[in-house]
C-alpha cells in the first residue's frame, strides 16, 4: 500500500517546486481541555490550517509572481491520491532568502478547513 511521499503545491495556479519535508496542519474544529474543580470537560474551538514548505530562488524567477499579501487558492497535492483545496489561503510571513544554500526560502500558508478530493 503506498503511503505518502511526495507532496506538491499549486499556489494561485501556479505550481511552486518545493523540497523534501513539507507539512500540512488541516484545519477545523479541535476539542480543548477545560478543568473544573475536580473535573475535565472539554470545549471546541477552530484551529487554522497551516502549511510549509521549503523552495529555492532560481536564476530568472520574479519574487512579486510568488510573493503576494493578498488571499488566493491555495492546492496541497499528495502523490497518495489526496487534494487538499484552501480558497482563502495567504502568505503570513515575508520570506527571508537564504545564500549559499540553493537559494532556499520557506512559504507559510495560513488558510480555513479546506476541502478534500481523493483521487
Amino acid at each position: 500500500m503506498q503511503t505518502l511521499g511526495l507532496i506538491d503545491i499549486v499556489w494561485r495556479g501556479r505550481n511552486i517546486p518545493v523540497k523534501r519535508g513539507a507539512k500540512v496542519t488541516v484545519g477545523g474544529i479541535q476539542n480543548v481541555v477545560v478543568t473544573y474543580g475536580r473535573k475535565t470537560g472539554r470545549a471546541q474551538e477552530f484551529r487554522a490550517s497551516v502549511v510549509k514548505a521549503t523552495s529555492n530562488f532560481e536564476r530568472g524567477q520574479r519574487w512579486g509572481t510568488l510573493w503576494d499579501p493578498g488571499e488566493g487558492e491555495l492546492q496541497v497535492v499528495c502523490d497518495s491520491g489526496q487534494t487538499f483545496v484552501f480558497n482563502d489561503a495567504f502568505l503570513t510571513e515575508r520570506p527571508e532568502i537564504t545564500g549559499g544554500e540553493d537559494g532556499q526560502f520557506e512559504l507559510t500558508w495560513a488558510a480555513s478547513a479546506p476541502e478534500e478530493i481523493i483521487g
